[in-house]
């Protein structure tokens, strides 16, 4: 009938994805859901690594030292500790609880993250989530570029009984601060228990929620996700719902994860993420040439 609006449509659970824990840089532990067996990517993101909850001794603390990239976007998220970025290209940012870190590899860099100076001389824990967003293949070898996005510029909408931080893309009221080349969102969410949150998605877009900690409900069918456990929803226009039970023993925390699939094949050999392997070859050689330029020396490991 003119004039009347059919109500949104709820996404249902296609997977539940459980991480994989492995080593990742100097020695550090990480929960991968993807790439995984369960599920190569999720397209356009390629990786989600959330590196563990660890509390380091002084003089223990291990980064990732001086490595390439090429074909991506590397974003880091810090939820405790502090991580230190240098890079070919002359950046240098130490960011804390909340910020985040948006790095466009393009067409080529190379970088590190490590652990403060401050971190590494007097321990403390350290805790965060790394993603790697894909580029379409006009924009692979784009101009690398560094965001430093602090806190106090990540924008916060609320409700009754949850919070959502928004980092990249509009969501809730609130559009985030971080330029992205690849339509994205990027949200962490906060929900307390007995409370449930509707969240609208791009129309075409892939979406998932990652449980940081806590558990929760998702979808109309009420499915459980665990801490470390990745829910991706199916691949229609509508919005994803979930609820943290009021039995839970603390709030729900998550990222929230949608973005319009760039349907390319991909091939990928370590930290570089290309169309053909000739392209592959040509980024390992551009590396091990020197043409994606140098760092100096960040500390022994």
């Amino acid at each position: 009938m003119p004039g009347v609006q059919s109500e949104p449509t709820a996404r249902t659970v296609a997977q539940i994805v459980a991480s994989v824990s492995t080593l990742e840089g100097g020695g550090f532990p990480i929960n991968r859901p993807f790439p995984t067996a369960d599920l190569e990517l999720l397209d356009p993101f390629l990786l989600l690594d959330e590196m563990a909850s660890v509390e380091v001794a002084p003089g223990d603390a291990v980064g990732a030292p001086a490595h390439p990239h090429r074909g991506f976007e590397t974003v880091t998220c810090v939820l405790q500790g502090e991580v230190e970025h240098r890079d070919s290209a002359g950046n240098h940012g130490i960011i804390g609880p909340g910020d985040v870190q948006w790095m466009t590899a393009g067409d080529g860099i190379v970088h590190s993250e490590m652990r403060s100076a401050r971190v590494r001389k007097d321990g403390g824990v350290g805790h965060g989530i790394q993603l790697w967003v894909n580029l379409p293949s006009a924009l692979r070898r784009t101009a690398p570029r560094y965001q430093a996005l602090t806190a106090d510029r990540i924008p916060t909408a609320y409700g009754d009984g949850w919070s959502a931080h928004v980092i990249a893309g509009s969501l809730l009221g609130v559009e985030g601060p971080a330029e992205t080349h690849t339509p994205v969102v990027v949200v962490r969410v906060i929900v307390e228990p007995g409370v449930s949150l509707s969240i609208p998605t791009p129309a075409g877009h892939n979406a998932a929620i990652y449980s940081v900690r806590g558990p929760c409900q998702l979808g109309p069918d009420a499915v459980d996700l665990g801490p470390t456990q990745l829910g991706v929803f199916t691949p229609v226009d509508g919005e994803v719902l979930v609820a943290t039970p009021a039995t839970a023993a603390e709030p729900f925390h998550g990222i929230v994860l949608a973005g319009k699939p760039i349907g390319e094949p991909i091939v990928r050999h370590g930290p570089f993420v290309m169309n053909t392997h000739d392209e592959i070859v040509e980024a390992i050689d551009d590396f091990r040439t020197g043409r994606m330029g140098t760092i100096a020396a960040t500390g022994s490991l």
